[in-house]
């Protein structure tokens, strides 16, 4: 490891640091523009110079494009060093339109403050300014290009680093311009980075534009909730509304950058029609007066039928504490165990993967860049968790291939190979990869157990993942769980196990159902799920319902049967902050806070302990209560609409325990439940980078080995998927989302549509169980033959068609000459 002396100041750091960063770990921020930790160096904007005064290198230099070596002596105080810097400094600033006090980036800006401390305080130029149109670039982002200082950062990071290419440089010498062909939305879902990557105003936050300075906001660090990855963010809010997401920097998960669903995603929080008052039938209820209610009316129920009468359903978007509160509060009640996922199926793959995570394979998503080879099997990362997709990115531009198995049309911002399989052929496909990626004399050469498990592995995977894996020293094995065969899951760690016998290692990266996912699996005992209580309801062992922030209406794939069972019951309570189609079914509804106003706990995809800080204590948004004008004047104690409450507070209240609403009681009651957490700090004392913990359990080498599963009856599979945009439940009700959505297709093989005599653009009718299905038809080349690909949109009535994985006979698809799309029933708005 080099030593150098940068003003006066030893510091040792690992061989290839640049000079830049390597002043960083001493405090010393050296000025740079163009230079971004995760781009790197190309020394463009020429801010960052330094004097050499000593070493290897002499002079002055750029200190992005300079490698630190023993022996340097660098200084960033140098009066030649500085005098470079101002000089550098008024040239970028000859044709700035100096607009800060209009400009939505004044007060973080980087040209701002490295102007002011550059020392450059007097514009010296006369002559006329250099001026560029600005274009529309869609809903989320602003573009004002005359502010451009010309450092190439926005065209790195979304050419090289995202892979889309929509936006770039144009022109030459003096006028070279950042922007698109023509106006238009950028097309990257991960445009939004731009706002943070410009070190001036010329891409600013559009939908927060003119709200407020950074300084005006309440800031806090948040987690994202829109998927299972957990990534790190900023949350902003002012006069009580949440206003703007930025990415926050977390190296072991998202890096610098989050995608546009997490970044815009957080208009549920003051959307106009959120529940913020507790209601008993059609009246409006002071909360003490609801939830006595509520514990009245189950303490009846459980005298009169039972405690086992009382089924309670959990959410994937709510914290740890509401999860483990509810199973706490079902445990000392002697109800039934919370559910927290639609099917038992999904449940059972969930399970398996979180233990399957066992230390050596578990892989986050910024180890991800390190592998160097990559099969994804059952998953779909642009629309499942697209910040996936850009990790996947970072390993392809290091010299890693791709490989992805599954049905789906997958699109990636990276050059990849997709094997359009069917789902009953991920597991052998997998297996088969794994074994002919082993020797057979490596296979020997190991215990009773794997090498019996290795020889009953299915053969032969065809050149494709035999290249991919062949001379990989690092793979890594991502494995869906929503679309899979039961098998897949715990397969998956298996053969990653398997495939680092002789390797430096083999990474495992499973996506999960929901950012709660990990937790639920963890508190959920085998065999709950939405369809048991179901059963249970119609079966009138069933009399009341907890549904505690879900939306089992929008979410269950047979809502007709659904509707059935919610008539027969007694009682139906809500917990939620969502004016959710269930929210308006139920006698009860109790208004919960939001993450921003209630923080939390997140466990990702990878078991990575995450604390969400509240940001804003709540209430109706100021711009709500004063309708554009002032707000009322209203003299009394509290904060106008500041009822909703953390779910997890509500659920103490309901099992009357005052120890457990103590906060200072929190970490040890969610012990009580998950016995992993009795050793972790507290939630305040976690690290921004979060702690993972130590799980895994599965016993190795007992998965099914990936033996072809027999296809079904002649038909069509149908495979529920996600979108990236429009399909997950909280950032679809976002307004400049919706914006972007494509309109919902469902999706068919050529050899599907042709068999059936349909084609792209016809209306397609499927007569399902339960009703009458109708959307658009796009036939998409690269999909696996025999399956139907229907996204969970908010505009498709897909709650008609069942479970995914459910089989059409072909006789009940048609095409309809009916111009008028079906009206979908209960939209989310």
């Amino acid at each position: 490891m080099p030593t150098l002396v940068i003003d006066n100041q030893e510091v040792e750091v690992p061989a290839g640091t640049k000079v830049i960063e390597a002043a960083e770990k001493l405090g010393i921020m050296i000025p740079r523009f163009c230079f971004h930790p995760a781009l790197g160096s190309v020394g463009a904007c020429r801010v960052c110079a330094v004097k050499f005064l000593a070493g290897p290198v002499a002079g002055i230099q750029m200190s992005c494009m300079v490698t630190a070596l023993d022996g340097m002596v660098v200084s960033t105080t140098d009066p030649e060093a500085v005098d470079f810097r101002r000089q550098v400094i008024e040239w970028l600033m000859l044709h700035h339109p100096h607009d800060c006090p209009v400009c939505d980036e004044g007060g973080h800006c980087l040209l701002q403050d490295t102007t002011i401390s550059g020392g450059h305080g007097l514009r010296r130029y006369r002559g006329a300014k250099r001026t560029y149109p600005d274009q529309d670039l869609g809903p989320l982002v602003r573009h004002e290009m005359n502010r451009c200082i010309h450092c190439y950062r926005c065209v790195r990071f979304y050419q090289e680093f995202a892979g889309c290419f929509d936006l770039g440089a144009m022109q030459i010498a003096n006028r070279v311009y950042f922007g698109r062909f023509a106006d238009g939305p950028l097309e990257s879902p991960f445009a939004g980075n731009l706002i943070d990557i410009c070190p001036t105003g010329v891409f600013t936050d559009k939908p927060s534009r003119y709200f407020g300075r950074r300084w005006d906001y309440q800031r806090a660090p948040s987690v994202c909730l829109h998927c299972s990855l957990g990534c790190r963010t900023v949350a902003s809010a002012r006069y009580r509304q949440t206003v703007r997401q930025e990415a926050g920097c977390n190296p072991a998960v998202n890096g610098h950058f989050i995608c546009d669903r997490g970044r815009y995603g957080f208009s549920y929080a003051d959307h106009p029609r959120r529940p913020r008052q507790a209601r008993v039938g059609e009246a409006v209820k002071p909360l003490p007066e609801a939830v006595a209610f509520v514990r009245q009316e189950l303490g009846r129920i459980a005298r009169s039928a039972g405690p086992d009468a009382i089924g309670t359903l959990g959410g994937l978007r709510s914290s740890l504490e509401t999860q483990a509160f509810l199973a706490r509060l079902c445990r000392a009640s002697g109800w039934r165990p919370p559910a927290f996922f639609n099917s038992a199926g999904l449940a059972a793959r969930v399970a398996a993967a979180v233990a399957g995570l066992s230390p050596e394979l578990a892989t986050s998503l910024g180890e991800i860049e390190d592998a160097d080879a990559v099969i994804v099997v059952g998953a779909d990362p642009l629309n499942e968790a697209p910040m996936l997709a850009l990790a996947l990115r970072q390993a392809q531009r290091r010299g890693a291939p791709i490989l992805v198995a599954d049905p789906r049309p997958v699109r990636l911002p990276l050059a990849f190979q997709h094997l359009p399989l069917p789902p009953e052929a991920l597991a052998a496909f997998l297996g088969a990869a794994v074994k002919d990626a082993l020797p057979a004399g490596a296979a020997q050469a190991l215990g009773d157990l794997p090498r019996a498990f290795w020889q009953a592995l299915p053969a032969a995977s065809g050149p494709a993942a035999a290249n991919v894996l062949a001379e990989s020293r690092r793979p890594l094995i991502v494995c869906g769980t929503e679309t899979v065969p039961a098998a897949l899951p715990a397969l998956a760690a298996d053969c990653a196990r398997l495939l680092a016998v002789g390797r430096e290692r083999c990474g495992l990266f499973y996506l999960l159902p929901g950012a709660g996912a990990f937790a639920a699996a963890r508190v959920s005992p085998p065999g709950a799920s939405l369809e048991a209580l179901l059963e249970a309801i119609e079966a009138g062992r069933i009399t009341a319902l907890v549904v505690v922030e879900a939306d089992p209406l929008s979410d269950f794939p047979d809502r007709p049967r659904l509707e059935r069972a919610l008539a027969q019951l007694e009682l139906l309570v809500v917990l939620d902050h969502l004016s959710s189609v269930s929210a308006a079914r139920a006698q009860v509804l109790l208004p919960t806070a939001t993450i921003f106003e209630a923080g939390g706990i997140l466990v990702n995809q990878e078991g990575r302990v995450q604390w969400a800080q509240p940001v804003l204590t709540g209430g109706i948004p100021v711009a709500q209560s004063g309708a554009g004008g002032h707000p009322p004047r209203d003299y009394a104690a509290g904060l106008p609409g500041g009822e909703p409450t953390p779910a997890w507070r509500f659920l103490t209240q309901l099992a009357g325990d005052a120890r457990a609403a103590d906060v200072g009681n929190l970490a040890a009651c969610i012990a009580e439940v998950l016995p992993e957490f009795a050793n972790l700090p507290r939630p305040a004392a976690l690290p921004l980078e979060g702690i993972r913990l130590p799980l895994g359990g599965a016993a190795p080498f007992t998965s099914p080995t990936g033996e072809p599963a027999a296809a079904g009856p002649d038909g069509l599979t149908i495979l529920l998927t996600q979108q990236t945009f429009g399909t997950e439940t909280l950032s679809a009700l976002s307004p400049p989302l919706q914006a972007l959505e494509q309109p919902p297709r469902v999706a068919l093989g050529p050899q599907s549509a042709e068999a059936l005599g349909l084609a792209s653009g016809d209306r397609l009718v499927v007569n399902a169980a339960g009703g009458c299905f109708e959307a658009t038809l796009a036939v998409c080349a690269h999909m696996a033959p025999g399956v139907l690909v229907v996204p969970r949109h908010r505009d498709l009535n897909w709650q008609l068609l069942g479970p995914s994985g459910t089989r059409i006979p072909l006789g009940h698809i048609r095409r309809t000459e009916d111009p008028h799309a079906a009206v979908p029933q209960g939209r989310r708005s």
